[in-house]
């Protein structure tokens, strides 16, 4: 790496920084969670799936699983495993990540 390059940007846990996303992996960053902003992200890693469920959400039913973070348990966001609404398919397989859950590092 060229000398004065910033590394990768990288998302950890807030609480313990277990590294769980990756800034190239960003689908969108315009998604909203109860508790304010949240990205959604192709991939993450360093996680743990909750059980499968059905929930409403601001944009219908879906069948997700809660997200923690592998190290330290905090629950980080959720994947999306069914979207029932067409409009809604392309979150299939995708995670968020609620905002204040994530803090962005540069390694």
């Amino acid at each position: 790496m060229a000398e004065g390059a910033v590394g990768p940007r990288l998302y950890c846990c807030f609480k313990c920084r277990n590294l769980v996303s990756c800034h190239d992996d960003i689908v969108s960053k315009t998604f909203r969670a109860n508790n304010g902003r949240a990205i959604l992200f192709s991939h993450a890693m360093n996680i743990i799936l909750g059980p499968k469920e059905d929930r409403r959400l601001i944009t219908g039913v879906h069948t997700i699983a809660d997200v923690y973070c592998s190290d330290c348990g905090e629950l980080l966001g959720w994947k999306y495993w069914k979207a029932y609404e067409e409009s809604q398919k392309y979150k299939e397989g995708k995670i968020v990540l609620e905002n204040f859950k994530i803090v962005k590092e540069n390694w």
